[in-house]
């Protein structure tokens, strides 16, 4: 197995580090302003970030594990979990990536979307990657492919009414790593109580996929 640091949620930190971007810092520039200011919750080691400060915008990077942040370059860090940030600014756009959306634990939905509601500016986006339910139903054990020089594969799926767990499996450089997790199914009604919970509102989806969407705030402030 892997070694090396680990994150709370049991991210291998050489995993993030060696994972590239896979389209997601196009997705974002698309849907914002060229030169927006952009918060980014959940971080990691950089990969959407690095890519982002290239195509010109001021990114704050967030993230919980100082490990992961020590990886980033040319934005500023700031070490919290997001659900108690309170940075006292806002910006252009919030980045909510990761499917941190999808977690099983409702509170904390509500504390990741009221965290990026606050740091949202007037007229503002908040951009959100998740699980649609179409991906619920379409998971299985053994899928997977490669990011970059990283190998990675599902397994030991277990669906359990809303909530589907499973391990990813990676490998790189004569190593493998295992990182469990549980995601809840969300309807498109039980994503828009959630946002509407937060004075959040879904603008458009931004893939044709639907695995990202914009939200804005409901009350315009």
């Amino acid at each position: 197995m892997g070694t090396g640091a680990y994150t709370a949620d049991g991210c291998s930190v050489e995993v993030y580090r060696l994972l590239p971007p896979s389209g997601e810092p196009e997705i974002v520039h698309d849907a914002v302003p060229p030169g927006a200011s952009i918060l980014e919750l959940g971080c990691g080691a950089g990969r959407i970030t690095h890519p982002l400060v290239t195509l010109g915008h001021e990114v704050v990077a967030v993230d919980d594990s100082p490990e992961m942040l020590a990886l980033v370059r040319g934005a500023e860090t700031v070490c919290a979990r997001i659900g108690e940030l309170r940075l006292g600014r806002t910006f252009d756009a919030v980045l909510l990536g990761s499917h941190l959306i999808n977690t099983p634990d409702d509170t904390e939905r509500h504390a990741l979307l009221a965290a990026a509601r606050r740091h949202l500016a007037p007229g503002g986006r908040l951009l959100v990657e998740w699980h649609p339910p179409s991906w619920f139903a379409r998971v299985a054990d053994g899928q997977g492919g490669r990011l970059g020089e990283v190998s990675v594969e599902l397994a030991e799926v277990v669906r359990d009414g809303e909530l589907l767990s499973a391990v990813v499996r990676y490998s790189a450089r004569g190593n493998s790593w295992r990182q469990p997790f549980t995601a809840r199914m969300l309807t498109a009604d039980a994503l828009e109580n959630a946002l509407n919970s937060a004075d959040l509102t879904v603008e458009c989806r931004l893939t044709a996929d639907r695995r990202w969407f914009a939200a804005t705030s409901r009350s315009g402030g």
